[in-house]
């Protein structure tokens, strides 16, 4: 519950326009209940990003298995930027998916106009897939493969 506030924050603001937001507080908190409830639901969901030195919270990756996407996601909210604490965490959290979860695939749906964000999954060696279905069709589709380089 701690991160709500960081959480709503952010999606309250502009830096939510990448995903159709700003949102109000309801919507804010459909999103991050959403991303909790996954985890007993589907055994994904979103994980916390924190800083080590300070304990301060920088943002979030997820595993996203939802009804109303085409595949399984690899999605990343940046609650600070450019340390490379996110593409670290998205790392893993690709590793864990593909390898001890034994997803064969994972996708990033990117807002085209969120270049940051296409850059981050470039990094983790994603590549651009003109082929998938995506919840928005203007989205990117990054299609995520096990063995990638981070």
């Amino acid at each position: 519950m701690d991160d709500f506030g960081p959480y709503a924050a952010l999606m309250q603001s502009d830096r939510a326009v990448h995903m159709g937001g700003p949102f109000d507080l309801e919507r804010a908190w459909q999103w991050f209940a959403s991303d909790v409830a996954q985890w007993p639901l589907k055994g994904c969901g979103a994980l916390a990003v924190t800083e080590t030195a300070t304990g301060r919270l920088v943002g979030q990756v997820v595993l996203n298995d939802l009804p109303h996407f085409p595949e399984r996601e690899l999605g990343r909210m940046a609650f600070a930027e450019g340390r490379g604490y996110l593409t670290e965490a998205a790392a893993r959290l690709r590793d864990y998916a593909l390898g001890d979860l034994g997803w064969p695939t994972l996708v990033s749906y990117v807002d085209p106009d969120n270049r940051r964000s296409a850059a981050l999954a470039e990094r983790l060696g994603a590549r651009l897939d003109g082929t998938a279905g995506r919840p928005d069709p203007a989205d990117l589709v990054h299609r995520h493969h096990k063995g990638a380089d981070a």
